[in-house]
């Protein structure tokens, strides 16, 4: 049975060439940075070209980039070190509630440590209002932390309006863009980012190495304590085959950033439209417009998650839902709840995510298969035979944004 892959968004596949290129650093040029003979130097070089490649992607200078563990380091980092390091001018801090757990569980422990958080609401569409950011802050405001664009709905955030109200409340502005980061045109001067977080997988490179940017200026206090690496912010040996193929991916997706992204987003419309027009008590969840273009994400009424999961499964159909079943959490996305889901129509949600690879026979086999899962998960529920009967109503209604209807 052929497997399609449509969950890029939780990880994607090392390419060729970023094998290649990591594959010495395994072997022949294994030597550790920190040495001074020419083995060690060898590495420290590879290192010092990666930062600089990476550096140019987000249009920043080489020693503002930090490699660390992957996107939850990095938001820990930028979270708890300037926190830690800034607590003395306020401890006040302001993130959303459709944050990544990275972001959202380093915010709980500042609290337990005598922080204050203000979380954010969204509309409907999961998108902040610079209104909101303008209203919470406060004097002892430090640091205002926002994603770049959501891991579940995909919806893309004014980032530049958002870093300038900060500014303007005397905050600093961090962004978790590991969603966006060589998906999304970024550069950190043009949008005021002051920090920033990225994570190798998700560009097709190798999991287990990130990167912060840490705009000059800006002090952090270290999350590792030990050696000397990373100009002593950072100690541990550096993983330089990951931080090579990390810089060769970001190397890769920048030479055809405008092409693969225009492709994806045809896939990714064409996959809304289907579902809109072919399956009944279908609502897209987030924003059209404002919109990663790999990301598709449905809630759909009466069936639960994990059943439609299992039996796209069944059929070879990588996909991820938006319900936590799955993890064994009874409870709903909080991305879901965020945007004003009931929690029967968030326990019955699906997030397709397109990738390089994919294709459009691929994109239509899936919401083939998915409408035939549907009806028979439908046929199945007691609750979708009482709304058939009458003793129901539908709870999904005819929404509408960005010109689009969101349901057929």
């Amino acid at each position: 049975m052929k497997q399609i892959y449509l969950d890029h968004a939780s990880t994607t596949p090392v390419r060729p060439e970023v094998l290649e290129a990591m594959l010495p650093y395994f072997t022949e040029e294994f030597g550790n940075p920190s040495s001074i003979y020419s083995l060690g130097q060898t590495a420290s070089d590879a290192i010092t070209t990666a930062r600089e490649t990476l550096a140019t992607t987000i249009g920043a200078t080489a020693t503002e980039i930090f490699f660390t563990s992957g996107g939850t380091e990095a938001d820990n980092w930028a979270i708890k070190g300037f926190a830690h390091a800034n607590a003395a001018k306020g401890k006040h801090l302001i993130t959303s509630s459709i944050e990544h757990h990275a972001v959202l569980h380093a915010c709980e422990a500042l609290e337990r440590e005598g922080f204050e958080v203000t979380y954010l609401p969204v509309d409907e569409h999961g998108l902040l209002r610079p209104e909101d950011l303008k209203a919470a802050l406060r004097p002892d405001t430090i640091l205002v932390s926002l994603m770049f664009a959501n891991n579940e709905i995909g919806t893309i955030q004014p980032i530049g309006d958002l870093a300038a109200i900060a500014h303007e409340g005397g905050a600093v502005f961090h962004t978790d863009a590991v969603q966006a980061f060589c998906h999304e045109p970024i550069k950190v001067n043009e949008l005021g980012i002051d920090l920033l977080s990225a994570s190798a997988h998700k560009i097709y490179g190798p999991k287990g190495v990130g990167m912060l940017y840490v705009r000059t200026g800006v002090k952090l206090r270290n999350l590792l304590n030990g050696g000397q690496q990373e100009r002593g912010k950072r100690a541990t040996t550096e993983n330089v085959p990951g931080i090579v193929g990390f810089a060769k991916a970001a190397a890769l997706a920048a030479a055809d950033a405008t092409l693969e992204h225009d492709r994806q987003q045809t896939l990714r419309d064409h996959a809304i439209r289907r579902v809109l027009a072919e399956i009944p008590h279908a609502k897209l969840n987030g924003s059209w417009k404002n919109r990663l273009a790999n990301n598709v994400n449905f809630s759909f009424e009466f069936i639960e998650g994990e059943g439609m999961l299992l039996q796209l499964a069944a059929r070879g159909i990588c996909v991820s839902s938006g319900s936590a079943c799955t993890s064994g959490s009874l409870d709903p996305s909080h991305v879901l709840l965020a945007i004003g889901l009931p929690h029967e129509i968030a326990h019955g949600s699906l997030r397709l995510t397109i990738g390089r690879s994919t294709t459009l026979e691929e994109v239509d086999f899936a919401i083939d298969s998915l409408e035939t899962t549907l009806e028979n998960l439908r046929m199945m529920s007691p609750l979708y035979e009482d709304f058939q009967q009458g003793k129901v109503d539908s709870v999904i209604k005819q929404y509408a944004a960005d010109g689009f209807p969101y349901t057929n």
